[in-house]
Parts: C-alpha cells; structure tokens; sequence
C-alpha cells in the first residue's frame, strides 16, 4: 500500500457500494460516497477529486437488452488520470470498450460475489479479489497492483483480462441458478414420490462432493432463482451465448432453465416485477405459449 492512503470514491449506495464504503472507512481511509438519493446527492462533484472510484451501480438487462448506461454515467464523474473500479456485472468486452471512451481515466473490472442479506460480512470476509485489466500495459499493471494493495484481503486474488474476470462474475452467478433449478427438480420429484425433503436435504448437506448452498428448493417466500440479480444476469447470459457462441444445444439448455426458472417463480408469485423488468409485460403468455422471449 502507498505511503499516503489514497482518498476513495464510491458512486451508488445500495448494498454493494454501501458496504464496501463501509468497509473502507472502517479501516481509516478517505472515502466519499455519491449515489441519486440523501444524503449522498451532494457530493457528485467531489467524486472528481478521489484518487480511485468504485463504480457500484445497476447494470440491468431488459427486453432491449443488457444495459450499462449507468456505468458510464459514474464514469463520466471520474476525475483526469484517476482509477475507477467497476464492481457492476458487465458483459465480456464492455471493460475494453468502456476503457477507449474514457481514455482519460484508468478502467479496471473487480467483480464482486456479495448476497444481499450478508453483504457487509461479504465485504469484509472476500473469498476471492479478481481484478481484471483491459490492457496489457504497465499502468494497467500498476494500477492492479494498488487496488489489490487496498481491498479487503482474501485467500484468493487474481489480475486478468477484463474479459476473464467479467465471465467470472457470470460463472459464479450460472453456478448459483444451475444449482437452485437441480434442487428444484430434485423436489419435484421428491414431492411426486411423496418423500420428504428434509431427509434428502440432510443426506446432501452431509456429501462434500454436491455444492449445497441452494439446496433450499423453497427460499424466501417461493420457489425459483430470484432476487435482483440471478434473473438479470442469466437473461443476459443466454442471449449473449446464443448471439456469440450460437451452439444450438446450449441455447436449448439456457432457454430451458429460464423457462423452468420463471415457471417456478410466476406459480410461486415471486419477484414478479423482476421478471416484468427483464422480459417484458408478456412473460406469462410467452411461457404459456413454451416461447421464451428473446433479448434483442
């Protein structure tokens, strides 16, 4: 870590930008925090004058499509010659692209893996600090370097390419809706069968070989992958395998889940609006009619 600790910047105070301006201030630095509501609309201004900026706002993907407006909105606050960190889910390429409109600021990518209901615990405990590097220079490096030197330590920290960390982020979040629709169809049948499911859930909690954090096959309320980003990111993933990698098996297998996904959610009356938001007003006639709508 620099001699002098650099003063921080965090634009956006929901649960990730909030907690981790928490954190850092916890542990003495600088910080000044921006978002659109009090008592943070004040300092926009003073963003311009942080050595390195977290940018930790909405990415959201709806009918139209994945959308990083937002993210270049913050950017646009960055000061001249400063780091911005970008913490917000990004598709792979949007680092690099994001990097050439603000040549003026240093872009780098640090995804993050927090859960809402313990995001400040996340944020002080990492598992993993990736940073990724649109460029292969050495102020990219350097400036790398310095942001490891200052996030909470983990057990785990990797510089790569941008486009590598931004598909860590999708692949940590896959990971997690995979595993909630296999439960849910493992409760399916155990619900069929009419076994019990505490027994099986038990006897899988006790197996080190099957990932169990989402054998909760009913979670907060309902059924399904919810929440503000499983239904976002996975829309997002899908479209942007069927549009890039256009394997027809994949697509069938990505459009299967999210039908399986929104079918559990729609009967579960869970995270309506959610679903709404990233398909569009017509997600249950589509559903009906076994056509999942497509991003365009």
């Amino acid at each position: 870590m620099p001699a002098k600790r650099p003063v921080m910047g965090f634009i956006g105070q929901g649960y990730v930008g909030g907690s981790y301006a928490n954190n850092f201030e916890k542990r003495g630095f600088s910080v000044v925090r921006y978002s659109l509501e009090e008592p943070y609309r004040a300092n926009k201004e003073k963003i311009r004058d942080c050595d390195i900026v977290f940018v930790c706002v909405p990415t959201p993907t709806t009918p139209r499509g994945f959308d990083a407006s937002i993210v270049e909105k913050g950017l646009s606050l960055v000061g001249k010659g400063k780091i911005a960190i970008i913490k917000s889910t990004l598709q792979p390429g949007a680092t690099r692209r994001l990097q050439k409109k603000f040549s003026g600021t240093l872009v780098l990518c640090s995804p993050e893996f927090l859960s809402v209901a313990t995001a400040q615990l996340d944020t002080d405990s990492p598992f993993s600090n990736i940073v990724g590097i649109p460029s292969n220079s050495p102020k990219h490096r350097k400036a790398a370097k310095l942001v490891h030197s200052i996030l909470p330590t983990a057990p785990f920290s990797l510089t790569c390419m941008s486009e590598e960390a931004e598909l860590v982020k999708y692949a940590h979040n896959f990971s997690g809706y995979t595993q909630v629709i296999a439960f849910n169809i493992m409760y399916d049948l155990a619900q069929h069968f009419g076994c019990d499911w505490d027994a099986i859930e038990k006897a899988v909690h006790a197996d080190p070989l099957v990932p169990n954090r989402y054998a909760h096959p009913v979670h907060k309320g309902g059924r399904g992958a919810g929440g503000a980003c499983f239904i976002k990111d996975i829309a997002s993933l899908a479209h942007l395998y069927a549009s890039a990698v256009k394997h027809p098996e994949g697509k069938a297998f990505l459009d299967a889940l999210q039908k399986k996904n929104i079918a559990l959610l729609l009967a579960s009356k869970k995270d309506f609006d959610l679903l709404r938001g990233v398909y569009g007003e017509g997600v249950l006639r589509h559903i009906k009619h076994g056509a999942l709508k497509r991003n365009k």
